[in-house]
């Protein structure tokens, strides 16, 4: 009785926000490629807002695991005013916070918010991609909702795409029945279709079409760099922002198209359905029955061909890559160095791990990341462990760009520490937001940095939609500083202005590039540790 009390004064809560939300506002309509829309004008904040704009055709039935198509054309007016479904996923990050119609196949909806007026036009814009693993996450969550940024003048567009086996199941059958004659990287196609969309209709709500700039966060980061450098989507956009990784080793980089294609058919063999045909037929149900129960995390992006050509390390040093300003950083404690030790942070224990990660070159290992004291240990674990997992791919791409284009690029490294949670019963999650503390949770250890995804909320302005931490005006103040920066960068590819500490570019020659520390008191310094992404660039072979 007591939980379904909690769930109808929850619901309530939410009712009460929509109803607030709209209170202010009344229809405005757009017309678009394929129909006219109807979304919201509020008349407090100025900003119009469409959501659940369908941008391809539902990928249901015998689309399922087809490249996006483009949507039909409709009669009459489609009302926008309400997030489409989220793509099919688990709750693999119990932190994450959704304002979507549930979950579905039928998923590739995008959302737009514009301060544009009645004759504004050629406003920048900005396209984001939300982060998950490619395995979760939504683009209705609140912590990239695009009202903030909309307010500095931009045309911001959140964007759903299709996840884990719904988005990326490779098969020799799939290959063969596509026309490109690969397979696999749907939601990164959907993701393409996305920015092909704004391309055609961006117009309509303000935006010019010329002046586009991709961002994410994780996935997302990782799905920015690849549509750099697809070339299906390098001539689409004018600008990318990267917050913590790329899709490069050992950061989800892809994988031959052969080995993906072996895997699905492995995958649909032990299932119990070695063909597509038999596949497609089952519901969404069962596909997502039969993904829960093989505890996969996902499937990898492939080397098709198609989207990615080669890997992104062979593109860039190509000269192949969208040659467009890049903005890009990660965290300075992207994950615990538990992750690491998996242990205490004693020497032995420490020592002990190194030697069993890097057998050979473990001694270079530990003058890069030293242990003098357990806080030292402690301090190296996490930046190795941090390292190993995101930061270093993020620097790959970093330094790949700024060696082989002529357009600037800027790195940030975000270190505000988060402030303690409002609710002493909930702990972090891994990706953002908070989870439940149970009897197994292990007590929060003292952060040493800023953890993964916890920037997007800042850059995005969005500290007043996430209701879980007890901001500061400290954060408010990093918060409007990031999303300042942000702002310049997709309106000139520069993050410059009047009362922001200045940020140079990082340029092809720099030994120790720029870095813009972003904290209570964000500076630009010499990068120090470089020395540790030019060691694991030689022990990933990717330089």
């Amino acid at each position: 009785m007591k939980n379904f009390q909690i769930l109808c004064f929850t619901l309530l809560i939410i009712s009460i926000k929509t109803v607030a939300q709209e209170t202010n506002s009344f229809p405005v309509q757009v017309t678009i490629e394929n129909g006219t829309i109807e979304g919201n004008y509020d008349t407090h904040t100025g900003i119009q807002r469409y959501f659940g704009i369908p941008f391809a055709q539902p990928p249901i039935g015998d689309l399922r695991w087809k490249a996006p198509q483009p949507v039909k054309n409709w009669e009459g007016i489609k009302e926008t005013k309400e997030f489409g479904p989220r793509p099919m996923q688990t709750m693999v990050f119990g932190d994450m916070k959704s304002r979507s119609k549930g979950v579905s196949e039928d998923c590739l909806y995008l959302n737009v918010w514009t301060p544009a007026k009645r004759n504004t036009k050629d406003l920048p814009v900005l396209v984001y991609f939300f982060g998950g693993g490619n395995v979760a996450g939504d683009a209705s969550e609140p912590r990239y909702d695009g009202e903030s940024m909309a307010k500095e003048g931009i045309v911001v567009v959140t964007t759903n795409y299709r996840l884990n086996i719904f988005g990326f199941l490779a098969h020799p059958e799939l290959s063969a029945e596509a026309s490109y004659k690969a397979s696999g990287n749907y939601g990164l196609l959907d993701q393409n279709a996305a920015l092909k969309w704004v391309s055609k209709n961006i117009a309509a709500f303000g935006g010019n079409p010329k002046k586009v700039t991709i961002a994410g966060e994780s996935a997302g980061s990782i799905g920015t760099s690849q549509q750099m450098a697809s070339p299906l989507s390098k001539d689409l956009i004018a600008g990318a922002i990267g917050e913590s990784g790329a899709g490069i080793n050992p950061t989800m980089s892809p994988i031959p198209l052969k080995d993906a294609e072996n895997m699905g058919m492995e995958f649909a063999k032990n299932a119990g359905y070695p063909s597509i045909a038999a596949l497609r037929k089952l519901s969404t149900r069962a596909i997502y029955e039969i993904y829960n129960e093989s505890k996969r995390f996902g499937f990898p992006a492939v080397l098709d061909g198609y989207f990615l050509p080669k890997t992104l390390p062979e593109i860039f040093k190509n000269k192949e890559q969208a040659m467009v300003p890049l903005l890009l950083g990660w965290n300075s404690a992207e994950i615990p160095g538990m992750a690491f030790t998996q242990g205490p942070y004693t020497e032995d224990n420490y020592i002990n791990k190194v030697k069993e990660a890097y057998p050979k070159e473990y001694k270079k290992v530990l003058e890069l990341y030293p242990h003098g004291s357990e806080k030292e240990i402690e301090l190296s674990a996490t930046a190795l462990a941090s390292d190993r997992f995101i930061s270093y791919s993020t620097w790959k791409w970093f330094d790949l760009h700024r060696k082989n284009s002529n357009q600037p690029v800027y790195r940030y490294l975000y270190s505000k520490l988060r402030p303690p949670l409002v609710d002493n019963s909930l702990t972090s999650g891994l990706a953002g937001g908070t989870v439940e503390k149970n009897t197994a949770t292990p007590p929060e250890p003292k952060g040493v940095g800023a953890p993964h995804a916890c920037e997007i909320e800042y850059c995005m302005g969005n500290l007043h939609l996430i209701e879980d931490y007890a901001w500061t005006p400290d954060d408010y103040k990093v918060s409007k500083a990031m999303m300042t920066y942000f702002a310049n960068f997709i309106k000139t590819g520069n993050p410059n202005s009047e009362g922001l500490p200045t940020w140079d570019a990082a340029g092809a020659k720099d030994t120790h590039p720029p870095v813009m520390v972003i904290d209570t008191e964000s500076k630009l310094i010499k990068a120090k540790n470089d020395a540790r992404y030019e060691f694991l660039d030689k022990a990933y072979q990717n330089n």
